[in-house]
């Protein structure tokens, strides 16, 4: 399906436009604000071609579509209004602790690519100077180097922008306030003034607030706040000046007098707190992070860490970002142990796909959404794996020297060096070996393969008749990636010679596409199965389809569900094979195909073992 076609459904399965408020994306996550997340198909989304997962956690419905997600937002923003700020009165704001993660989500995902793309840089730049191509004090490097280090150290500017988008208030005014705790003038006074400066007889204790991330949190949260006001007291005419003039003759000063040093000790304290657990315990508290960094990452929470390791790294490093590294590394341990058990050629090549973004940018969802949540028996070894590399990372000290997504491009971005490396091999090789040894499919499914004929006759659980009469199809030869790889699930696909589609058990009916080429079908014993007729068809906006039922309505094997016209569809230029998915595959130790090249509508098609 392509991106297009895939923000259009997201867009009518979230519950339409009008149920948007508001909308940003991370590196694998669209993040939704929604007016109410109950007018949501979450079960659906799930279902739908190109998403990996969906996930309600911080006050936002998050939708984990993989690496490509900017091209998808890209295709909802074009058609819809993404940062629409109008709230519905129904509208939840959740929890107090749900409503900061998503501030320091929505404030942190723009700055997402550059942040990692300048940890990188300092990185290469680390890998540079120890092998001697580049010297450190060459103009070269210094050029680099502030490649690298600029958005660091303008963080504040930065954020003061984004942190203001997301309340709604004017972003370069945001970014104007970071801008004047990094101003010339005002950065001499902290080196010519000593430890207090005045302003208006008031004492200011002066801080060096480049790379800080505390302060203009704060800062812009009650700049937010004064913007409203004084746009309800000043006449609109005058506003345009008056309003900018007003909130930074206010917010700056109480910053560098108030909230610039609270913020500061803030992290101060929050670095010296985990530097403390790191000393009196860093086997225990990296074996924390490792092992549960995961289970963050599946509930959309693990941002809410970024300000603090942004914090401790403006210090003397970040012990947080190279503890939660191991359980990055497990999880490509898993990927990597996957492709090296399985003989299925289609999971081979997920899991190689999943396994080369994770290497080498850090990027992992997908493995976690794409592999570990389909074999859930991984989980454990991610834990474990994750706790033990964490336990190692903290028992030598490593820290992160610049930010970088754990990966083996981003190995020079953590010190230590070498024994980190050694940590987060041991992470990965562990997982590896776990998934290799201990196999990554449920133990049922290990003792159905020695089970005799007669045995394994004894364990079917279901028939699946077939809808359609034609040529039977492997899903490997689909054309469409989401079917041919079995990220939808397993299944089979026919070529029909017949226009027509029959149901294939007795059940409900649980959804009709508004386009009528697919339909979904929950059997009486629970296989939920998706029939999907023609490639990309939802092009062709219904024509050539005539659904004869409707979401609800209860069926019996044989009943007729849609009449297609299969000269039509070729002649507008679309395949019309057709895969017949079970979607909840993951539930069954096996799905077996026919051994026939062609079939009649009601003949058996699949079989269902528990």
């Amino acid at each position: 399906m392509s991106n297009q076609n895939i923000a259009k459904e997201i867009v009518h399965l979230v519950g339409g436009e009008q149920n948007i408020s508001s909308l940003v994306h991370c590196a694998t996550r669209l993040r939704f604000n929604l007016k109410d997340n109950k007018l949501a198909d979450k079960e659906n989304l799930k279902k739908l071609s190109g998403i990996l997962g969906v996930v309600e956690s911080g006050g936002q419905f998050q939708i984990v579509i993989g690496s490509h997600v900017s091209e998808v937002y890209k295709e909802i923003s074009k058609t819809t209004n993404t940062d629409a700020s109008e709230k519905s009165p129904n509208e939840k704001k959740g929890s107090i602790g749900a409503q900061i993660f998503e501030v320091i989500s929505r404030s942190f995902s723009p700055l997402l690519g550059a942040l990692a793309g300048a940890g990188m840089l300092k990185a290469l730049l680390t890998i540079l100077t120890m092998t001697g191509i580049l010297s450190a004090e060459s103009g070269t490097y210094f050029i680099l180097s502030a490649a690298g280090n600029a958005v660091f150290y303008f963080l504040p500017i930065f954020l003061g922008i984004t942190i203001s988008t997301k309340f709604g208030a004017n972003p370069y005014v945001g970014g104007a306030i970071g801008a004047a705790l990094l101003e010339p003038n005002f950065t001499s006074l902290v080196n010519n003034s000593g430890d207090v400066s005045h302003f208006l007889g008031i004492p200011v204790v002066m801080m060096d607030y480049s790379s800080s991330v505390f302060p203009i949190f704060i800062a812009i949260s009650i700049y937010a706040v004064l913007d409203r006001f004084l746009k309800k007291i000043i006449h609109k005419e005058i506003q345009m000046f008056m309003v900018p003039m007003l909130s930074l003759v206010i917010i700056v000063p109480l910053t560098v007098i108030a909230f610039g040093p609270f913020g500061v000790t803030l992290g101060n304290l929050i670095g010296q707190g985990i530097s403390f657990l790191a000393t009196q315990s860093g086997i225990l508290t990296g074996a924390i992070m490792g092992g549960a960094f995961t289970f963050l990452t599946l509930l959309g929470l693990h941002w809410g860490l970024t300000p603090i390791v942004l914090a401790n790294l403006a210090g003397d490093g970040d012990p947080l970002l190279a503890m939660a590294s191991a359980a990055i590394f497990a999880q490509i341990g898993v990927s990597f142990g996957v492709l090296l058990k399985t003989k299925d050629k289609n999971l081979k090549t997920l899991a190689g796909s999943m396994l080369l973004p994770g290497a080498l940018s850090g990027v992992t969802e997908p493995i976690i959404y794409g592999l570990v949540l389909r074999y859930k028996r991984t989980l454990p070894y991610i834990a474990v794996s994750g706790a033990v590399g964490g336990a190692i990372v903290g028992l030598v000290g490593a820290k992160a020297i610049s930010f970088s997504f754990p990966s083996f491009l981003g190995i020079p971005a953590f010190s230590p060096m070498g024994l980190y490396t050694i940590a987060i091999l041991i992470s990965f090789v562990c997982a590896t070996l776990l998934t290799v040894v201990l196999g990554y499919e449920d133990k049922q499914k290990n003792v159905e393969a020695n089970k005799t004929e007669s045995e394994q006759q004894s364990l079917k659980q279901e028939v699946i008749l077939s809808p359609l009469t034609g040529v039977i199809k492997l899903l490997a030869d689909v054309e469409d990636e989401a079917f041919a790889t079995e990220a939808m699930g397993k299944g089979i696909s026919i070529e029909p010679t017949v226009g027509k589609a029959v149901s294939p058990v007795n059940g409900v009916v649980t959804t009709v596409f508004r386009t009528g080429h697919a339909i979904g079908i929950t059997s009486d014993k629970g296989a939920e199965l998706l029939i999907h007729i023609g490639i990309n068809t939802v092009k062709l906006k219904g024509k050539y389809f005539s659904p004869v039922v409707n979401e609800g309505d209860r069926i019996i094997q044989g009943d007729l569900l849609v009449n297609f016209d299969i000269e039509k569809i070729k002649e507008a230029g679309y395949l019309v094979t057709t895969p017949i998915i079970i979607t909840n595959s993951s539930s069954y130790t096996d799905v077996i195909d026919t051994n026939k090249e062609t079939v009649q509508e009601k003949d058996d098609l699949l079989t269902l073992i528990i």
